[in-house]
Order: C-alpha cells, then structure tokens, then sequence
C-alpha cells in the first residue's frame, strides 16, 4: 500500500500540448456468423472511433530557506533544502493523486485568470452504479457484484477495487456471511482485512486510497490509465531577494482513459 496507489499502477506517457487527444474504440457485439457456400458479401458498417480528449493542470509549490539553516548542521539530516525539496516533492505528488481520484472534476480549459484543470477519472468513466436510494449509502456485496457485472459484460476486465478506508473495512465485513468460512490454520495472527475478490466476472484486488473521493468506490482496470506528462515536475532557484533561498517546484500533468466504458464505479456512498 502507498500514499498514491493510483499514480503507483498506472503508466505514463509523454503529451506536447495543453489539450492533448486520443482516440477510443471498439468491436462491436459477436453475432451469428455463418454463410452459405458461394454467398455473396454483404458490408458491414464499420463505427468510427470516438475522439477523447483532457487538459494538462499545472500544479506547483514554493518554498523558502534560510541561508543560516543551510549553513548549520542538522540532526538526522544534511542540507535543509533537500530536506525541504524531498518533502515537498512528495506533497505534490499527493497533490496529484487528489487532482486524478479525489475530486470529481471536469476538465477546465483556463484563461489569463482561470488556472487549468485536469478532468478526473470519476469524468472518465462511463459506467456507474448508484450506492441505494438515498442520497448517501453504504457500500454493499451486491452493489459491488451487481458492476462488476456489468464491467464484464460490457468487455472489459477490471482487476482493482480501489475504495475510501472505511469501504475497506466494509469489505472485511464480507467474509461473515453464514455460507463462508475463513481458513486460520494453526496461524497465531488474526488477519481482519480482505486484499482479494474472487467473483464470477474474475478477480480484483482491494487498494485503499485515503485520498480517493469518499462518495465513490472505482473498479478499475490500470493498463487502460496513463499519466500523461507535459512538462516533468522541476525545481527552479529564483532571484534572491534577502537572506534566504527560494525554491519553486512545478510540472504540469494530466490522465488518459483509453477506453471510457473498461472500468466502472459505484456513486453515492455515505
């Protein structure tokens, strides 16, 4: 489990511009296929693919040393700005994690004054089961086969649930259904959580992500996700201005679903 359990299994690629497009497409259906002997053809209308696109979001932050903190040993670690720098660097990478799973946001083309916003993944994907009638409700076993059903019959094999921690405990609940029976052995270690479903559409394995949005549950399929890059997050010195160093970290990044319809979530959870 990481802190960015989302950037950590998907890929990357690298894009040259602030709107980026892809194409998406599909087969069609099976049918009955079975022809006669000498039959003559018949055409079959071939579906044009379906033009995608997402903005690249410029995230960043600063950050100020002192030159004496510089200058002065500190326990446990060398220079202050590394330090910083590392810390920082790992800021913004949650930053990102929020920016792709954590809000539910449409793509912002921006402006002179308006910043750019990268579409979310929850605006990615087509499919989408809502929790129960209510406004906000909990998580449920049929909920969660009831998409992944679906996933399944619509093509696609998602093999990662990725859930808010209290979803995951939720899940944990699952195993005390009267008709299961968990294998301890002669084990000493009592394990009171769930990183594996076996369903009848296949198998997923359960991430917990606290920074995800606590009103969806995603099950995903990351080989159809990249991270796209247009410009690598850098450290740039800027002009000093008195006794101190300032630091401004950037890059600008977005996310790519190659297939709209390959991945599902459950809406509305309390």
């Amino acid at each position: 489990m990481t802190s960015t359990p989302f950037q950590s299994s998907i890929k990357s690629e690298k894009v040259h511009a602030r709107t980026f497009e892809w194409m998406e497409d599909s087969i069609r259906a099976a049918g009955t296929n079975a022809l006669v002997e000498g039959a003559n053809s018949s055409d079959t209308t071939v579906g044009e693919p379906t033009l995608r696109s997402n903005v690249s979001q410029i995230i960043g932050e600063s950050f100020k040393i002192a030159a004496t903190v510089d200058a002065i040993k500190t326990h446990g670690r060398a220079k202050e700005t590394a330090y910083a720098l590392a810390k920082t660097l790992k800021a913004i990478k949650l930053d990102v994690e929020k920016a792709m799973v954590g809000v539910d946001q449409a793509a912002v083309a921006g402006g002179a004054s308006t910043a750019r916003k990268m579409a979310s993944a929850t605006q990615m994907i087509s499919t989408a089961l809502d929790a129960g009638s209510n406004a906000t409700d909990a998580l449920t076993e049929a909920k969660l086969l009831a998409l992944h059903q679906t996933c399944y019959e619509n093509g696609s094999d998602p093999s990662v649930l990725m859930v808010k921690p209290a979803d995951a405990s939720i899940i944990s609940g699952f195993t005390t259904a009267s008709s299961r029976t968990r294998d301890f052995g002669q084990s000493k270690t009592l394990t009171s959580a769930i990183e594996v479903l076996v369903t009848p559409f296949g198998t997923i394995r359960v991430l917990i992500n606290r920074n995800q949005l606590s009103t969806h549950a995603l099950l995903v399929d990351p080989s159809m996700w990249k991270q796209c890059t247009l410009r690598p997050f850098t450290r740039t010195l800027l002009a000093k201005n008195g006794d101190a160093d300032h630091h401004f970290v950037v890059g600008e990044t977005s996310l790519k679903h190659s297939s709209f319809a390959s991945c599902g979530m459950i809406t509305g959870l309390s």
